[in-house]
């Protein structure tokens, strides 16, 4: 315990400057198709008075009397093992090895001065919420010559009324109505490239999910690439019929087997001649009703 250490010397070597960090928000659709945003931040920049040395004009720092120029002070005390020496950093330089006599009235000895900017930020194309876009030497000023620190900018994307995304597929609902479900037809959906043409297939059931191809998120490292758009039909019941549209819903009922129909005797007795123009005929009924 006793004896050891070595005095280390300051490190006057260039040195990167500290990372800064900001916020932008930005909607569902800005982070599908990327978007330009400007930022106003404040920026530290070297005094233009004493060019980044603290001191005033026609003077310049000196070296600390207290570590002589080390950046470090050694003492040493005696502890139940003996002598042991001890090292911190010099608390009158802050470790620079350096101490300014005069400060420069302009930056009050640190260097540099700070104002505000606008920083413009490119947000690529399939970015998701809580990633982070590096914007290189928008950051603090390094020291001794060294190169300014970066500026990592956090994205926050605000939630979709109707969209929910999972990496670079999209997720949706869309109502059908009962006759659309049954008889199948054309229906519009909406995606993030605006609507769409779906062919929906006869006995189409609630919570049937279908896919549409290249309708998701783009790929951040080729916006070429996207992924799928997933869409899951729920089937509407129909509510607060009216009597036409309840005797079309027990026809309907009927003609499926389930229930016999109001005047079975004259249905039976015309069946053979007029059955084509039945099923016809009620199909185009319901359709017409419960598409309404």
């Amino acid at each position: 315990f006793g004896g050891g250490g070595r005095t280390r010397r300051a490190n006057n070597g260039p040195m990167k400057g500290a990372n800064l960090r900001a916020r932008v928000n930005i909607t569902f659709e800005e982070a599908v198709f990327g978007c330009e945003k400007e930022l106003e931040i404040v920026l530290k920049d070297e005094c233009t008075t004493c060019h980044g040395t603290g001191a005033k004009p026609g003077t310049s720092p000196i070296t600390c009397p207290k570590c002589k120029g080390q950046g470090q002070i050694v003492y040493t005390q005696q502890s139940m093992f003996g002598m042991v020496r001890n090292v911190q950093t010099c608390p009158d330089c802050n470790g620079t090895g350096k101490v300014i006599k005069d400060k420069c009235s302009a930056c009050r000895g640190t260097g540099y001065t700070s104002s505000r900017k606008k920083i413009q930020v490119s947000v690529p194309a399939g970015i998701d919420n809580g990633q982070c876009i590096r914007i290189r030497e928008k950051g603090e000023p390094g020291t001794n010559g060294g190169p300014r620190g970066d500026l990592l900018v956090e994205v926050n994307v605000a939630r979709h009324p109707i969209f929910q995304r999972q990496d670079m597929n999209i997720f949706s609902t869309a109502p059908i109505t009962f006759a659309q479900a049954a008889l199948g037809g054309e229906m519009r959906i909406n995606t993030v490239d605006g609507e769409v043409s779906y062919e929906v297939k006869p006995g189409t059931q609630t919570d049937t999910r279908i896919r549409l191809k290249g309708k998701g998120v783009p790929s951040l490292r080729n916006k070429n690439v996207r992924g799928d758009h997933y869409v899951t039909l729920v089937v509407q019941t129909p509510t607060n019929l009216n009597e036409e549209a309840k005797k079309a819903l027990e026809a309907f009922d009927a003609a499926c087997g389930n229930r016999p129909a109001a005047d079975s005797t004259a249905e039976t007795s015309e069946k053979s001649e007029k059955t084509e123009k039945k099923k016809k005929g009620f199909r185009e009924k319901v359709k017409e009703m419960f598409e309404e």
